[in-house]
């Protein structure tokens, strides 16, 4: 079993379990016990479980949203590989919504400036690097949260509801087939809501860790965007592919 698959495997146990034991990492993916130490090593470090005697349990916290500067740094090569993927969706001409998160930010760099977009965002960064670009920029006014640096608040679900857009593209940070699409922040997601709502096709960009996670606040259902993820383990393809439309990104 690859390195991938056995992670997905003890992450998918552990949501669903709240713990898992080394010794059934071992029996059911046929690898060594300093493996699946080294495995559950690697998963603490990145945020996703924490180590206990003989095994891991579960750490999440419905409410938990790393700032800007911290999510930057996770999953740079997946969150590009999306991006890109994501890109490929984009039509000269298109009137786009660029959601304020990482995934979205990656996108920006590989946007055509030829191809005469016009682009809406809640981001700060983000619109100040579409304008680094020449690309037409309207930034949403509101509310600036500190941490993920995106315009909230009713002024910019007021201004969004005013717009018409082709295409959105949009962060989460939950993916799960009952609980559907969310992220922690209440006045977050109801922009989130509005932009899908004001959209001809919406999109989430989210890597495959992101899966059979919940957060506090509901964006919507599966079926209500098409996901833009990474390469997702036979299990999770299997459980999420009759919910919503994937576009996985080709190696």
């Amino acid at each position: 079993m690859l390195t991938e698959e056995r992670q997905q495997y003890i992450l998918n146990t552990i949501r669903f379990k709240g713990i898992i034991k080394i010794k059934d990492i071992v029996s059911k993916t046929s690898c060594s016990e300093s493996t699946a130490r080294r495995d559950l090593q690697q998963l603490e470090e990145q945020g996703e479980l924490l180590r206990v005697h003989g095994g891991a349990k579960y750490m999440n916290s419905l409410q938990e949203e790393p700032a800007m500067n911290d999510k930057v740094s996770r999953n740079v090569d997946a969150k590009d590989h999306i991006a890109q993927q994501a890109v490929a969706n984009i039509q000269v001409d298109d009137v786009i919504y660029l959601d304020a998160g990482t995934s979205t930010l990656a996108m920006i760099h590989h946007l055509n400036p030829g191809y005469n977009l016009r682009v809406v965002t809640n981001g700060v960064v983000h619109a100040s690097a579409l304008a680094d670009m020449g690309i037409q920029t309207y930034l949403l006014g509101g509310n600036l949260k500190g941490t993920t640096k995106a315009v909230i608040g009713p002024e910019a679900v007021k201004s969004l509801q005013e717009y018409r857009f082709n295409k959105v593209f949009l962060g989460i940070n939950g993916v799960h087939p009952k609980f559907g699409l969310t992220t922690p922040d209440p006045d977050e997601a109801i922009v989130k809501k509005t932009a899908i709502a004001q959209s001809e096709e919406s999109f989430i960009l989210v890597d495959s860790t992101k899966f059979d996670h919940v957060s506090f606040a509901r964006v919507g259902d599966l079926s209500s965007a098409t996901i833009i993820t990474d390469k997702l383990t036979p299990t999770l393809a299997d459980q999420y592919q009759p919910l919503t439309t994937i576009q996985e990104v080709q190696s």
